[in-house]
């Protein structure tokens, strides 16, 4: 993937409709969301008004960026950054999906590598972390493709339909 063919932007509310076309099953939208939505399936209503109204259930009023990744205007993949902590120097990435039909061509990695960019260079991040799902190998790979690295932590699992999904913690030096 040519660095200058994808462009990352803040979100818009029309982005919406395309993102929650990509979530096509329950597991989809839990591997995506964990359990901040609690119901399947979910519509471009329900991500705006997350985002618009409730500043991605986020406490503090600016500590919440969602990002659309484009190329040649068309809408490819989402994710977004939300400060973690009260000294505003930790960045988490969260909600990162990129359209199912473009994955394994290089995309998410891409839009990670942005994201990366715009943390460290523009927010003046000191670190960027995210939580991957165990069940979820093809994000793990993308994730370790982009180069956040495990780190350890407690086992973190999320009950979701009944089972136990263990959470991998990943972080981004600097």
């Amino acid at each position: 993937m040519n660095e200058t063919e994808m462009r990352l932007r803040p979100y818009k509310p029309c982005d919406a409709k395309t993102i929650a076309s990509w979530i096509r099953d329950e597991e989809a939208l839990y591997k995506w969301s964990a359990d901040r939505y609690g119901k399947y399936p979910i519509t471009a209503d329900d991500i705006n008004h997350k985002y618009m109204d409730c500043n991605g259930d986020c406490e503090e009023e600016d500590n919440f960026y969602p990002l659309t990744a484009e190329v040649d205007g068309k809408v490819t993949g989402h994710l977004m950054l939300r400060y973690i902590n009260g000294d505003r120097s930790s960045l988490r990435v969260g909600f990162v999906i990129v359209d199912d039909t473009l994955r394994g061509r290089g995309f998410g990695k891409e839009m990670l590598k942005m994201a990366e960019h715009y943390a460290f260079k523009i927010l003046k991040a000191k670190r960027l972390t995210l939580g991957v799902f165990e069940n979820n190998p093809s994000a793990y790979h993308c994730y370790k493709a982009a180069g956040f690295k495990e780190y350890n932590t407690p086992d973190l699992i999320f009950e979701i339909n009944g089972e136990k999904w263990k959470c991998i913690e990943m972080e981004m030096p600097p």
